[in-house]
């Protein structure tokens, strides 16, 4: 049986330790936000939070992560109040078919925790996930709107 905390909650799983944290998350605890898309780590639709860094969960084997804390797209939004990369997401309408985007903002999210007021070189050097539909203009946007959301709540 091994242990997980993700998005906040105690959970187990009953697997095999080398089950991929993907297949965990999806097939056993029903957490359908990280996608499978390469299934090698490149492309970034599987992608989760783990202890706030951003990992490939098709390729990081479940028991590496039992009792780390795991975020996932579903995680996010906090008491029915979205995160301001989803409100920015929204408002500049970077998804097309929408796929990948869950690990495209958990990437950005990351990021925005390390750097809060990210350049564009910032930005590309940090959004290594693929979008086959080509949003990348918007994504930057975005990240560039939460940045300066999240600033001006400080304020």
């Amino acid at each position: 049986m091994i242990r997980l905390v993700v998005n906040g909650q105690a959970r187990q799983a009953d697997v095999e330790p080398e089950m991929p944290l993907l297949w965990v998350l999806r097939d056993e605890l029903d957490v359908k936000g990280p996608k499978y898309g390469c299934g090698i780590a490149q492309c970034g639709s599987c992608t989760v939070l783990l202890d706030g860094a951003p990992v490939r969960s098709c390729s990081v084997p479940v028991a590496a992560v039992a009792g780390k804390k795991i975020t996932t797209i579903e995680g996010l939004a906090q008491n029915g109040v979205m995160h301001p990369v989803q409100k920015a997401w929204i408002d500049h309408e970077v998804p097309q078919c929408g796929y990948c985007q869950g690990g495209q903002m958990l990437a950005a999210v990351s990021l925005l925790q390390k750097k809060p007021k990210p350049t564009d070189a910032d930005i590309d050097a940090a959004m290594t996930n693929i979008c086959r539909c080509g949003t990348y203009a918007r994504i930057r946007t975005a990240i560039h709107a939460a940045a300066a959301a999240a600033t001006a709540k400080r304020v």
